[in-house]
C-alpha cells in the first residue's frame, strides 16, 4: 500500500528504514539477466516491443498476479484515471498515480521504495489530470527522472525522489516560460513525457483546444539546469519557414499545433520526430486560414539545435481535430527490395503514414483527396487532402446507411432516422450547423497509446476505435445588451460548451465531463471564481478572463437573469467578431448506449508494412451481454496501447469491459486474459529482472463509464 493520510499522497522523508535502502540498492545493481523498460513506450524509438522471451505462447496461460501496487487516491466520484506507462530500470519501476504523484517500487515485489507529490498541500487545485510516464536520465552516478505535472516541469532524484534543487527555480520549471510571448494566464501542461537526447529534454506540451490558447512550440531543457536551449516555433514568426502559410499575426494570437503525444528519437542520426496537433480553435479557423505549418505535420529536428531538416503535413488547415495521436515508431522496413530506415506514423483516422527517415518521402504514394467546402461564415477549408494509399486504413472510413448499427431492428432505425439530418459519407466534410459525423471519431483510429512494432520483422501492431461522433457548430452570440446573463451564455459557449455540452448537461473529452446545471447548489460565488483562476481536475485554467467575463459567465450558470455589468465601459470592451463553437465532443450512439456502426466497435490490427498491407484485423473487447444474446462479439470502445514480445506475444489492455490479454501475433488469436480491478487504460510495460518476466500495466479506470482504479499489476509465471 501507499503512503497516505486522508487520501492523500504525503512525500516521504527518504526510504523508511535500512531494509528499503538495501533493497533499492541490491535491485539497481544491473546483471546479464535484467532487461529494462527505460523509455516511454519502451525505447526512443517507441518500439512497444521488449526483447523478453520467458513468457511465451506455450506458457502464457499460467500467467498470474504476481503484485499489486494501490495509491489510494482514485477520485470517489470516478472521474480520475491513469494512463502511465511505467519505466523500469534495474529492478526499480516508477510510475505515477490518479492525482500526479510519483513514486519508486521495487519491481519484483511492488514494494514501495518513495513517493513524491508535486503538488503538496495544493494537488486539489489541479485535481485529477492525467500523466503518461517519465523521462530518466543518468551520468557518472547522477540518475535524474524529469516529470511534469500541471504547468511545471520537476527533476527529482531517482534515488530518494527528492527534486534536485540546482534545476531551475528550486527544482521546477514553469513551462509558461520561454514561448516568446505571455501566455502566463493560459493553460499549458505536459501529459506525456519528454525525450532525452544527451544533456537535453526535448519536450512538447497539452495546450487549450479553444481560442486564445498558448503556442505549441518545442523545447529543449538543459537536465542539469533547466535552461531552454534551443526552442522550435509550430506557429512560425514571421521569416521564418512555413510563415506564410498562416494570417500575418497568427505567431502572436494562434494557439495549439502542440505536440501532446511525446516524440521519438533515433540517437544515431541526432534527429528526433516530433508529431503536431491541430491549431486553435478546433473547428473553426476562421481566423487562421492557410495551411498552417506545422500543425498537424510529423517534423524531423535536429536533436541538439532544433533546426528543421524535414516535414510532413498529414492534415491541412485542421477543423476535425485530427491531432498526431501517438509518437511515430522508427522502424526498418524492406521496400523494393531495398531496407530503408522509415518511421510510421499512425493517425486519428486510421492511417499509418509511412515515410522515409532521412529525408520524410513517403514510400508508398500519396493520393490527394478533395474536400468539400466549408459553409460556415468566413471559413476557407483546405480543398484537398493526403492519404496513404498503402497500408490500407485500419478502420472504416464513412457512416452511411449501409452499415449502421444491426445489433436489433430498434437501435437500426433509431440510428438511420438521425443519420439522415446529418452529413456523413466521406471523409473531410467540414463542421456545419446541421451536424457532421466524425469517423472515425475524436479518439481514433488510432490513440495515444500507440502502436508497437516488431523489429525483426516490419509488422506493426495496433489498436482502433470505430467509435462514431456528431459535431455540431452553432454560431456565438455577441450580445451588446448590458446584461450578464446575455454575454455569459456567448461565452460559455464559446469557452466551456464543447466540454460540459451547450446544454450544460456534461460531456465526454479527456474523461467524463460532469454537467453544470446544478452549479449553484454545489458552488457558491467564491468557490466558482476560485476554480476559474486555478482550474480543477481535466478543466484548464481561465484566469486570463477579464472580470466582465467571469461576472457574465456567473451570471449565466447560477441564472441571475436580472445582473448588468458593473459599468457600461466594460459591456463596450466585447468588440469580438462572429465566431462559432461546437455543441460538444458527442458520441453517436443508439438508445441503449452502443455505438452507431455495426460491430467491430473495437480492433486490433496486425499490418505488414514491408508490403503495405493488413495481415489480421480481430474485435478487441467484449460487450458479454451481447455474446449471451448470440451476437458476436462486437469488440468495444479502447485506451491505451499494446506492447509486443520477441517469443510471439502482444499484451493489451484498453477495452471496455476492463480486460487484460495476451494475443497470438501470427493470427490475433486469444491466449489469455485476466480481469482488472479497474480498467487497464494505459499502456503496458514488460520487464525482466534477475531472470524472470513480468508484465505490468496501470488500471486507472474512469473512461466509458467505468469505475476509477488505482491500481498498478504485474503478472509473472509462477
Amino acid at each position: 500500500m501507499g503512503v497516505y493520510g486522508l487520501g492523500k499522497i504525503t512525500h516521504k522523508n527518504g526510504i523508511q528504514g535500512l531494509s528499503f535502502l538495501l533493497l533499492f540498492l541490491i535491485s539497481c545493481q544491473p546483471t546479464d539477466q535484467n532487461i529494462n523498460w527505460p523509455g516511454y513506450l519502451g525505447d526512443k524509438a517507441s518500439s512497444q516491443y521488449s526483447p523478453s522471451e520467458q513468457i511465451n505462447p506455450a506458457n502464457v496461460s499460467e500467467l498470474s498476479v504476481a503484485w499489486t501496487y494501490r495509491t489510494g487516491d482514485a477520485d470517489p466520484e470516478n472521474r480520475s484515471q491513469i494512463q502511465c506507462n511505467p519505466l523500469i530500470i534495474d529492478g526499480v519501476l516508477f510510475g505515477s498515480s490518479p492525482r500526479l504523484a510519483f513514486f519508486a517500487l521495487d519491481a519484483t515485489t511492488g514494494e514501495e521504495i518513495w513517493t513524491f507529490n508535486p503538488f503538496d498541500e495544493e494537488f486539489d487545485m489541479f485535481g485529477m489530470g492525467v500523466n503518461r510516464g517519465l523521462a530518466y536520465w543518468e551520468k557518472e552516478g547522477d540518475t535524474r527522472l524529469l516529470i511534469t505535472a500541471g504547468a511545471n516541469l520537476f527533476a527529482v532524484n531517482a534515488k530518494d525522489g527528492k527534486p534536485i534543487k540546482t534545476f531551475g527555480d528550486n527544482g521546477k520549471v514553469d513551462l509558461h516560460e520561454g514561448l516568446g510571448r505571455k501566455v502566463n494566464d493560459r493553460f499549458i501542461a505536459a501529459n506525456s513525457p519528454g525525450i532525452i537526447f544527451e544533456d537535453l529534454l526535448i519536450l512538447g506540451a497539452r495546450v487549450s483546444e479553444e481560442k486564445g490558447a498558448a503556442p505549441g512550440h518545442i523545447r529543449a531543457y538543459n537536465v542539469l539546469t533547466g535552461e531552454i536551449a534551443w526552442i522550435f516555433h509550430t506557429i512560425p514568426k514571421p521569416g521564418e519557414y512555413g510563415a506564410e502559410t498562416w494570417p500575418e499575426n497568427a505567431w502572436n494570437e494562434i494557439g495549439g499545433a502542440n505536440a501532446w503525444s511525446s516524440m521519438s528519437l533515433d540517437e544515431k542520426r541526432g534527429v528526433v520526430y516530433v508529431p503536431t496537433g491541430s491549431a486553435s480553435y478546433d473547428f473553426y479557423g476562421a481566423d487562421r486560414h492557410g495551411e498552417n505549418l506545422f500543425a498537424n505535420c510529423i517534423v524531423a529536428l535536429n536533436a541538439r539545435t532544433g533546426e528543421r531538416i524535414w516535414h510532413f503535413q498529414t492534415i491541412r488547415h485542421d477543423l476535425w481535430d485530427r491531432d498526431l495521436p501517438a509518437p511515430p515508431n522508427l522502424v526498418t522496413v524492406r521496400h523494393e527490395g531495398k531496407k530503408i530506415d522509415a518511421i510510421a506514423q499512425i493517425t486519428k483516422s486510421g492511417y499509418v503514414f509511412l515515410l522515409n527517415r532521412d529525408t520524410g518521402e513517403p514510400l508508398f504514394p500519396i493520393e490527394e483527396v478533395p474536400s468539400p467546402k466549408s459553409d460556415l461564415p468566413n471559413e476557407q477549408s483546405w480543398p484537398s487532402q493526403p492519404l496513404p494509399t498503402k497500408p490500407p486504413p485500419f478502420a472504416r472510413q464513412f457512416l452511411t446507411a449501409d452499415n449502421v448499427t444491426d445489433i436489433s431492428q430498434t437501435s437500426h432505425d433509431y440510428i438511420k432516422k438521425i443519420l439522415s439530418t446529418t452529413r456523413t459519407g466521406q471523409q473531410f466534410i467540414p463542421p456545419s450547423e446541421e451536424g457532421t459525423v466524425i469517423f472515425p471519431g475524436f479518439d481514433g483510429g488510432g490513440e495515444w497509446g500507440g502502436a508497437a512494432v516488431d523489429p525483426a520483422t516490419g509488422i506493426l501492431y495496433v489498436n482502433a476505435n470505430e467509435m462514431p461522433w456528431i459535431l455540431t457548430m452553432v454560431p456565438v452570440s455577441n450580445d451588446k445588451s448590458n446584461l450578464a446573463f446575455n454575454r455569459g451564455e456567448g461565452l460559455y459557449r464559446q469557452y466551456c460548451g464543447g466540454c460540459h455540452g451547450i446544454d450544460k448537461k456534461g460531456g465526454s473529452f479527456m474523461g467524463t465531463v460532469p454537467p453544470l446545471t446544478a452549479i449553484k447548489e454545489k458552488y457558491g460565488s467564491d468557490e466558482f471564481r476560485q476554480i476559474l483562476q486555478n482550474g480543477k481536475g481535466a478543466m484548464p485554467v481561465f484566469s486570463w478572463l477579464a472580470p466582465w467575463q467571469v461576472e457574465s459567465l456567473e451570471a449565466y450558470l447560477f441564472e441571475l437573469k436580472e445582473l448588468t455589468l458593473d459599468t457600461e465601459g466594460s459591456a463596450d470592451t466585447l468588440t469580438e467578431e462572429s465566431t462559432y463553437t461546437s455543441t460538444g465532443y458527442i458520441r453517436f450512439k443508439d438508445p441503449d448506449g452502443y455505438p452507431a456502426v455495426k460491430p467491430p466497435w473495437g480492433t486490433l490490427n496486425a499490418i505488414d508494412l514491408n508490403k503495405g498491407e493488413i495481415l489480421w484485423q480481430v474485435p478487441l473487447g467484449e460487450f458479454k451481454e451481447l455474446t449471451a444474446k448470440g451476437i458476436p462479439v462486437t469488440g468495444t470502445e479502447n485506451y491505451g496501447g499494446p506492447i509486443v514480445t520477441k517469443s510471439g506475444l502482444l499484451f493489451i489492455g484498453a477495452s471496455q469491459d476492463e480486460m487484460f490479454r495476451a494475443f497470438d501475433i501470427k493470427n490475433g488469436k486469444i491466449l489469455w486474459e485476466h480481469q482488472l480491478p479497474a480498467g487497464g487504460y494505459a499502456t503496458p510495460s514488460s520487464y525482466q529482472v534477475n531472470g524472470k518476466q513480468y508484465v505490468v500495466i496501470a488500471c486507472g479506470g474512469g473512461k466509458m463509464g467505468t469505475n476509477s482504479g488505482d491500481a498498478y499489476v504485474a503478472f509473472a509465471l509462477p
